[in-house]
């Protein structure tokens, strides 16, 4: 029954100039799901302090905060190229500073941590804001925005187990440098990599190369037909928070983040308490399966309903399903609990994204992705810390009852929400991509 989402992946992500920017991209994206974690290991290797470890792997998140909206910034203005290609090169040679110049204790670290976030490479932003503007039927980008759900569950997984296989072969420092190279090599692919004819506001490098091949369609990117400048309108700080529905829709995806932080604290908590410590590992990668599955078995019907109607929708069924952990009586039952009440995590995740391609200022696009993933990051981090207050008090279970809480919350406002997230972005204009 899953044949059919499988094979609209292929299809899409084997498309002449599709290809390569999706490919590049997920190379690029490898740093992001395990260099908290890298950096800890990393500053314990070098004799630090699980508070000085913890110290710079905050830093570096709160860089990421401050840096990226306004790396986005300039990406949405300038296009791909020159953003892209600094941050490629700035972000493996801040990391390569923090390990092979810095020791644990001074100021030069934290300082290199915070420098080696705010210069992150906007992957992300870049990619989603590239699925609104590629030139695909409506069916086709739902199918893309499936993907990038899917591909993050996979990233989330893997991810760490490729940094555990470098460091078998070496130290953390070295692996967290080769993560880091890897993925500024893939930051330069996706910056240089050509993209389809009629690819909306498609940058200079791509109109020279379809310039060459008068054979090709021409560009369909703005008014002008793609050869002005993008718009330098007045930006102002928060600019796509500015509109109502988008404002709404990073409200509801912080609310929905809190109890995925909330579980992170609660499952390792419930299986210790259980008397198998060492299980929690298998239990969380249970969390990630059911997720992906969920997405592959689920996901082929999603393109039939309008964005705006299914996201309220599984955001109830995910509060349901996290309910399900109030079931669970051992590690064994949390894991299954886990794997079946996330089937509609990934698909939230899609949702999210479709919607933000709808209602963002087409001129803003990667921008306005960065303050959703932000919101998200905002909302996992609040409910760590509430995780780590109610814990020893309450105990896992009653933990698992406030995420059930505050993913109802989410449903609710987003059933609430429902009208604001019906209206659709203006219509395209020049803008760099």
């Amino acid at each position: 029954m899953t044949s059919g989402l499988p094979r609209r992946f292929l299809d899409l992500l084997t498309r002449p100039r599709v290809a390569g920017a999706a490919w590049w991209s997920v190379v690029s994206r490898l740093p992001v799901y395990l260099m908290s974690l890298a950096l800890v290991l990393t500053v314990r290797e070098q004799g630090g302090s699980y508070a000085q470890a913890g110290l710079v792997a905050a830093l570096y998140t709160l860089g990421m905060a401050l840096g990226s909206p306004l790396i986005a910034r300039r990406l949405d203005r300038q296009g791909r190229a020159a953003v892209l290609t600094a941050t490629a090169v700035a972000y493996p040679a801040a990391l390569a500073v923090l390990v092979w110049c810095t020791r644990p204790g001074g100021w030069a670290q934290p300082g290199a941590a915070v420098l080696a976030g705010a210069v992150l490479p906007p992957a992300n932003a870049c990619m989603r804001s590239l699925w609104a503007r590629l030139p695909l039927r409506e069916e086709e980008r739902e199918t893309a925005y499936l993907w990038e759900a899917l591909l993050t569950e996979v990233l989330v997984i893997g991810a760490p187990l490729m940094l555990a296989a470098l460091m078998l072969a070496g130290s953390a420092g070295l692996a967290l440098t080769t993560i880091a190279v890897v993925g500024g090599l893939g930051t330069l692919g996706l910056a240089h990599t050509r993209l389809p004819a009629g690819t909306a506001g498609t940058d200079h490098a791509d109109r020279t190369a379809d310039a060459d091949h008068p054979d090709r369609p021409a560009d369909s990117g703005g008014a002008d037909g793609g050869t002005g400048p993008a718009p330098q309108e007045p930006r102002r700080l928060l600019s796509p928070l500015r509109e109502p529905a988008l404002l709404a829709l990073t409200g509801i995806m912080a609310l929905s983040a809190v109890p995925i932080g909330l579980l992170t604290l609660a499952i390792p908590a419930f299986v210790d308490r259980h008397g198998a410590p060492g299980g929690a590992g298998l239990v969380y990668a249970c969390w990630g399966v059911g997720s992906a599955l969920g997405a592959l078995w689920l996901g082929r019907s999603q393109s039939r309903v309008a964005p705006q109607v299914r996201f309220p929708r599984l955001l109830l069924a995910y509060a349901l399903g996290t309910a399900l952990t109030l079931l669970a009586g051992s590690p064994p039952g949390l894991a299954l609990a886990l794997a079946v009440g996330s089937a509609p995590i990934a698909l939230v995740s899609a949702s999210e994204m479709s919607l933000v391609s709808g209602i963002a200022d087409q001129r803003s696009l990667a921008e306005a992705f960065t303050w959703a993933s932000l919101a998200t990051v905002l909302g996992d981090a609040l409910g760590q810390q509430a995780g780590g207050l109610l814990m020893d008090p309450l105990g896992p279970r009653a933990v698992f009852a406030v995420a059930t809480g505050s993913a109802l919350a989410a449903a609710g406002l987003a059933f609430a929400c429902r009208g604001l997230l019906t209206r659709r972005a203006a219509p395209l204009v020049e803008y760099a991509v």
